[in-house]
């Protein structure tokens, strides 16, 4: 199947071809002609099978078909998403697919400036894209007008959920026009219960899409995880990094703090690294991007917030640093590989204190995780487990929205504590020669 038997418009077919794309994904084939239809959606996909512009084609589409009156635009679409960087995803493939459309969008997100984004506002807009912190901002100073809205998307409605969200979703809600009087939908890489307790109150008689079973990951990631220390884990990264010449890392921490110094440690291993977390203003997290995708970064060392939303083309590797405290986290986390048809790595450094969080994560899978404890790291069967203390309050939720979008005000003592203890360079004893796939090999423990 061709994009030609989708139902696109010509304008739209030529966007997409001049992106080299031919074929559409399982997502896109099925979601396209639905919401083309006018019908509501609750999407569901791997994180990576190209479900942004599984919407993002057809709302240009109707948009375009349905002109709206000759006078001021009027916002007629609004995508909320989760975090600054996916907005700013979800905003470029607007502009990249409506390239040859007379249809104007803007993105608005918190820890930058107001004012340009009020003045773009001014001028109108078709199509908003925007977190829900910053666009209740703009309603509370009257910049922004969503009455006369015809499509909503909520991507990422999980996370969203996960953030705390849920009360500025229900404030963005009210600012719309009724439920019938418009198109709702709702696209998410995994689906929750409480997922579909929203669906259930914002979409009518939706159209259920499903590629995947739910809280899958891609089948062309390989997973591995490596038992090890905590206080060792540092020098096994910066061993594997440089011994099996990784160029491209991307590294999960599970606080700022503990990004931050991280990135700090690699940097005086000899390994070019930066860090990106809600703390750092959005011209640090775009400009340590850029390096990242440039390839003058090597490691970027990053929290679960601020990689959301992600999209590195061939991205080869992925590292756990430490495993998240919301299972469903891990899919995202490794989602950042292995896109579009992309072979994947994604690598687990897990200590003792981390076994619970790796059952969750399994069990979440209904998958056990392949283990290979590396000759020279072996974990010291003497130590015992001790309570993770973590920023996101030991329940998995995480901080409210304003410094999860990177306001400066808000922050919680408790989001700079980290976990691990001070590290320094080991031994530097080798790890085992590896495999063809990156991997070390070992003993597998099962």
């Amino acid at each position: 199947m061709s994009f030609d038997s989708l139902g696109l418009s010509a304008e739209l077919l030529r966007a997409v071809g001049e992106q080299g794309y031919r074929e559409p994904t399982p997502i896109q084939r099925k979601a396209i002609p639905a919401i083309l239809e006018g019908k509501d959606v609750m999407a569901g996909a791997q994180t990576g099978t190209g479900k942004t512009a599984g919407f993002t084609l057809p709302l240009l589409q109707r948009l375009n078909t349905n002109a709206a009156k000759k006078g001021r635009r009027p916002i007629r679409a609004l995508v909320l998403t989760p975090t600054r960087e996916l907005a700013a995803q979800v905003g470029e493939s607007v502009e990249i697919y409506g390239r040859h459309l007379p249809l104007r969008s803007a993105v608005i997100f918190g820890g930058v400036k107001i004012n340009p984004q009020i003045e773009k506002l001014r001028r109108g807009v078709d199509i908003l894209v925007a977190t829900p912190g910053r666009l209740l901002d703009h309603a509370g100073q009257k910049t922004v007008d969503l009455s006369q809205i015809e499509i909503l998307v909520l991507d990422e409605a999980d996370r969203m959920l996960d953030m705390g969200f849920i009360h500025d979703i229900r404030k963005v809600l009210a600012l719309l026009p009724d439920n019938g009087a418009r198109q709702n939908l709702l696209f998410s890489a995994t689906f929750s219960d409480e997922i579909k307790q929203l669906a259930g109150r914002l979409l009518n008689s939706p159209e259920l899409i499903e590629v995947a079973r739910r809280n899958a990951t891609a089948d062309r990631i390989e997973q591995v995880v490596h038992p090890v220390d905590k206080n060792r884990k540092r020098e096994l990264l910066s061993h594997m990094i440089g011994s099996l010449d990784w160029r491209q890392v991307l590294v999960f921490s599970r606080t700022k703090h503990g990004a931050n110094r991280l990135a700090q440690q690699l940097e005086k291993d000899g390994l070019s690294a930066a860090a990106i977390h809600g703390n750092k203003s959005q011209g640090a997290r775009t400009r340590a991007l850029a390096g990242f995708k440039r390839g003058d970064v090597r490691v970027l060392v990053a929290t679960d917030i601020a990689a959301r939303g992600l999209d590195i083309d061939q991205l080869p590797h992925v590292v756990n640093y430490e495993l998240p405290n919301v299972p469903e986290d891990y899919v995202h986390r490794i989602g950042r590989t292995g896109r579009a048809g992309n072979e994947g790595a994604a690598v687990s450094l897990v200590c003792v204190d981390e076994h619970k969080l790796l059952r969750d994560i399994e069990r979440l899978l209904k998958r056990e995780i392949p283990k290979v404890v590396l000759e020279g790291y072996e974990p010291d069967p003497a130590i015992r487990a001790e309570p993770i203390r973590n920023g996101r309050n030991g329940s998995g939720r995480a901080q409210p929205r304003k410094q999860a979008e990177g306001h400066s005000r808000s922050r919680s003592p408790s989001a700079n504590r980290s976990a691990d203890a001070r590290r320094q360079p080991g031994s530097g004893r080798p790890a085992q020669k590896p495999s063809a796939s990156g991997f070390a090999r070992g003993q597998v423990r099962r």
